[in-house]
């Protein structure tokens, strides 16, 4: 017995030492950061690193006895001179546990984890402490919360065993959501995965922006356990009661560029031969395909979005699309360029929903307590770059709720009981097969590839890589595959430049580059776009080319002037940017009837020869309903043969569909 008393005096004499101890640091550390916090009615943020100097026994009794570590600093602001309360939260811990890593050992310690916001809950008001007082005596007694239950009085110590009144309750603010491990800790596996507790000022309207899904963040808290059903069971559930929230600035700031690598990439800026040195690194393995890779190298480095005046967004990122004939490397190059990004993600179309690309809101009963919402590939890219495999093998619906993402870099929700706007400034790379297994260059895009019309046109380049038969180049193709696999040592088929340093490059200038259009740049494009313009001015001519791509040729402009760390475009940037888009435009928008580029082949609307078609059909309508009302389809065929028109029963569905006509009997048409 007296060891007992001798212990919990010695406890008590090391609890009321260690009070004072952080009443004092307070004083001389943070007593002004301290009265602002309570002044402002806001958490006072206390470095674990300078706690640690000025006190290794707190900074290791906070570590390894968190519970009795808060109960100390509760009562040791509450004997500082202060204007009001204050919650005190403390960051900068040593190195975060990786979420994998999680363990038995870790339970009831302060430690702290980062990852990317899965999921997030509404706000909700949970009970912390029941007062419940005993109808006999008038005796109350406090009941605290244990992981997700609050016990109930059974017994009183006067004997009453039975209706105990409920007469105070202590209820906190709550936000329950789910963190996963950042993708470059993963390693191609599936991401591990842990809930965290946000109560009091972290879910304040800053806190919760914080903690949407898509955010990565690193947390420091106490990991506890969740007991399950009314017992205590053996298997047990954990998760992290936070105490502090910040921001990580996942991806291209996240990167550490050393004072060695600046000064090569300013020496590799200045080189002429920059680009093909970059191209040549940009996966050498695949032979040839020079301007598709070029303007994947454009599509990394991106443009510089912009914000004007009127409030109206414009992105800088570059989405590309490639339509390709089998064995054409398109999978190859999908696969290789999101891993150049710290924030890029591959997903094949068939496996992909539309919930999956963007958000979706989901109910969990477990932790969250209803609908929660959850991030897609799209949010959780933020920043870096997706890969789309098998485009067009995604459900139209899918499809479609790409739109936003694509122009806007947001993804809206409005779900259950959740209204929501996710960052998404992605950049997409796109990769499809046509129809019928081969590019044929006769056929619109639209008529090999089911994506919408809408979809198509936020594509700021697009290519077709086709298999074409070429003796020469069938020769060089084949040397270069069997070299790359009897030679380790082949020198064509190593990047020129290491991945992890062009990682670095795009970092470096993300960061320090936002180079601007200048009057001649302008002019240049501006001149190209009226020159290639001016050829549509005839009634039937076909648009070569719209203000969505003068946009896309400023964006790759801009992505060019960033190579060379220029702070203005130059002349020589905008070059580069129109022979890649003459290049894309004369791939796609090449018609073959009118020997004429026409946009609207790429962008899957309706072509300048196919709208001739259209009117002429329209004319003969409009002449044979002068004298009848239901036409037979047979007369109008035979009109328009004679007119030259082929392929007329497909126009009267395109114009049926359009609800320009309709069908009153099978064989006949009629005017709406």
């Amino acid at each position: 017995m007296a060891k007992k008393e001798a212990k919990k005096e010695k406890r008590e004499e090391r609890r009321s030492e260690f009070i004072a101890r952080f009443k004092e640091f307070l004083h001389k550390k943070y007593y002004k950061e301290a009265v602002r916090a309570a002044t402002e009615e806001k958490a006072l943020e206390v470095d674990f690193k300078i706690l640690d100097k000025y006190s290794p026994e707190l900074g290791e009794f906070l570590l390894s006895n968190p519970e009795d570590f808060f109960e100390i600093v509760e009562e040791a602001v509450k004997q500082t001179e202060l204007p009001g309360p204050v919650n005190i939260r403390f960051m900068n811990l040593p190195e975060p546990i990786n979420i994998r890593n999680l363990r038995s050992k870790h339970m009831r310690k302060f430690l702290a984890v980062e990852g990317t916001v899965r999921r997030a809950s509404e706000i909700r008001p949970e009970i912390m402490r029941v007062v419940w007082e005993c109808p006999d005596c008038g005796e109350t007694t406090s009941r605290e919360r244990s992981g997700g239950i609050i016990p109930k009085m059974f017994e009183c110590k006067c004997g009453n065993k039975r209706d105990f009144k409920k007469v105070d309750e202590q209820m906190i603010d709550t936000r329950w959501i789910t963190i996963e491990e950042p993708f470059e800790l993963t390693e191609g596996d599936r991401p591990s995965q842990v809930t965290i507790m946000l109560t009091e000022d972290l879910v304040s309207p800053e806190g919760r922006r914080l903690t949407d899904p898509g955010n990565r963040i690193k947390i420091t808290g106490t990991l506890k356990e969740i007991p399950r059903g009314k017992f205590q069971t053996a298997k047990l559930d954990f998760y992290v009661d936070a105490n502090h929230i910040e921001p990580v600035d996942i991806g291209w700031e996240h990167l550490e560029i050393t004072k060695e690598d600046e000064e090569k990439i300013k020496k590799l800026a200045k080189d002429p031969k920059i680009y093909d040195l970059l191209v040549d690194s940009l996966a050498p393995s695949l032979y040839g395909l020079r301007e598709i890779k070029e303007s994947i190298l454009m599509q990394l480095f991106g443009g510089v979005p912009a914000e004007l005046k009127d409030r109206t967004h414009i992105r800088g990122d570059i989405h590309i699309l490639l339509i390709g004939d089998p064995a054409s490397g398109k999978s190859q190059l999908l696969k290789l360029v999101p891993d150049i990004v710290p924030r890029g993600r591959y997903v094949s179309g068939k496996g992909v929903t539309g919930a999956g690309l963007t958000a979706t809101v989901t109910k969990d009963e477990q932790f969250m307590g209803g609908w929660v919402l959850e991030a897609g590939a799209l949010v959780l890219t933020n920043k870096g770059l997706l890969a789309v495999d098998e485009f067009e093998k995604m459900t139209v619906e899918d499809q479609v709720a790409m739109h936003e993402a694509l122009e806007q870099g947001t993804i809206s929700i409005a779900k259950a009981s959740i209204v929501a706007t996710l960052p998404a400034r992605t950049a997409v790379l796109a990769g499809g097969n046509p129809k019928f297994s081969r590019f044929d260059p006769y056929v619109p895009i639209s008529k090999q590839i089911t994506v919408p019309d809408t979809l198509l046109t936020r594509f700021d380049l697009k290519f077709a890589m086709r298999d074409i038969p070429d003796a020469e180049q069938d020769k060089l193709m084949a040397e270069h595959v069997i070299k790359t696999r009897e030679d380790e040592d082949y020198e064509e088929s190593k990047p020129k430049i290491e991945p992890d340093f062009i990682r670095k490059y795009i970092a470096y200038t993300r960061e320090h580059c936002a180079p601007k259009i200048v009057p001649e740049v302008g002019k240049l494009l501006k001149n190209f776009y009226i020159k290639t313009r001016k050829k549509a001015e005839g009634a039937s001519a076909p648009v070569p080319i719209t203000l969505r791509q003068l946009e896309a040729l400023m964006r790759i402009a801009q992505a060019s002037a960033k190579i060379q760390l220029q702070k203005e475009v130059r002349r020589e940037d905008a070059q580069r940017a129109i022979k890649l888009m003459k290049a894309s435009l004369r791939q796609l928008g090449f018609d073959p009837e009118t020997g004429m580029i026409d946009v609207d082949r790429s962008e899957g609307a309706v072509t300048s020869a196919e709208r001739s078609r259209i009117r002429v059909i329209l004319d003969i309508i409009e002449e044979l309903s002068a004298t009848k009302k239901e036409l037979l389809v047979e007369d109008i065929i035979k009109a328009a043969k004679k007119e030259g028109v082929e392929e007329v029963e497909e126009i009267l569905e395109k114009l049926k569909r359009e609800g320009m006509l309709f069908e009153p009997s099978p064989g006949y048409v009629q005017k709406v």
